[in-house]
């Protein structure tokens, strides 16, 4: 039994990050051949995925899924987690995607552990472990043959891409802290549920859903409802369920899947260059994700 369940955390675990991976290569698609907004695909996507997860609560919590509203500090951390952690993390990574490609926004979007890593060390008042500092010189050393190829004075990625992918890596690190006494006490389901509508009410303001921007195929729904239902609600799903077989470092290390999902399709379907120097600059950055998960449960 225990083996079972073991195999169906690593499955659901797989799932998720494999879904992460390919959403970014379709978003890529979108963004580059059928010259979607990033705008547009951001907004609509939180709100299309924030109401089909706060639903799945619904489904599971009833009428709890609404006590969240009832005390100021939750109404506070839930808005602002919704404004700054969901539009952080989703559009300066989609704006990565579009200005670069999935597979490099997906890799420097994975720096956002080693930043996580330092802010607990500065909050702590520490000095940082043998392991962390490994993990940080790691991932900057892996950051910059991804970006320059081993050349100082030039970059292989736009700068706009670059620039958009340090910030995702930013907002993943926001994402991850800010939200943290919210999922204790109301659980992830409905805080990222709340947090979606919240970040794609707010964002309307600067998009609204129904400006489109691009072309739109009969392929086109295909990709879109790939985004919103397996990049983003299923792979949600499946990545808190797989929690419940296994430890949080075993998770954190199979996810590292996602990068190399997102790098293989790019490189397969789109015809993304990726050579032997990304490469090597990806493993280093998912180094450090294997260095920071030991000894964590």
């Amino acid at each position: 039994m225990i083996l079972q369940d073991r195999t169906k955390g690593i499955v659901l675990v797989l799932t998720a990050a494999l879904f992460w991976g390919i959403s970014g290569t379709v978003s890529q698609y979108l963004f580059q051949a059928l010259q979607i907004s990033t705008e547009w695909l951001t907004t609509v996507r939180l709100l299309s995925a924030g109401i089909l997860l706060t639903l799945i609560a619904y489904k599971r919590e009833g009428t709890r899924i609404f006590d969240i509203w009832r005390h100021k500090a939750d109404i506070i951390g839930v808005t602002i987690f919704g404004i700054v952690g969901m539009i952080g993390v989703q559009y300066t990574y989609l704006a990565a995607i579009k200005h670069g490609n999935a597979a490099t926004a997906t890799v420097l979007q994975y720096l956002g552990p080693v930043l996580v890593t330092s802010y607990f060390i500065l909050i702590a008042k520490r000095l940082p472990t043998k392991k962390e500092i490994t993990a940080v010189v790691l991932a900057l050393f892996g950051t910059f043959l991804l970006v320059t190829h081993g050349r100082i004075n030039t970059l292989s990625i736009s700068t706009e891409a670059f620039l958009w992918g340090i910030l995702s890596a930013f907002g993943l690190a926001f994402y991850t802290i800010q939200p943290i006494n919210l999922l204790r006490r109301w659980g992830s389901t409905i805080v990222v549920g709340w947090g979606m509508i919240i970040g794609g009410v707010v964002f309307s303001f600067i998009h609204p859903p129904w400006q489109f921007e691009g072309e739109w195929y009969l392929s086109t729904n295909f990709a879109f409802l790939f985004i919103v239902i397996c990049g983003t609600v299923l792979s949600f799903y499946s990545y808190l369920e797989s929690l419940k077989y296994l430890t949080a470092s075993e998770t954190s290390l199979l996810a590292c899947a996602e990068p190399l999902s997102a790098a293989l399709t790019a490189v397969l379907f789109l015809g993304v260059s990726f050579g032997w120097v990304d490469w090597l600059g990806t493993v280093f950055i998912l180094l450090t994700i294997v260095l920071l998960s030991r000894n964590r449960g």
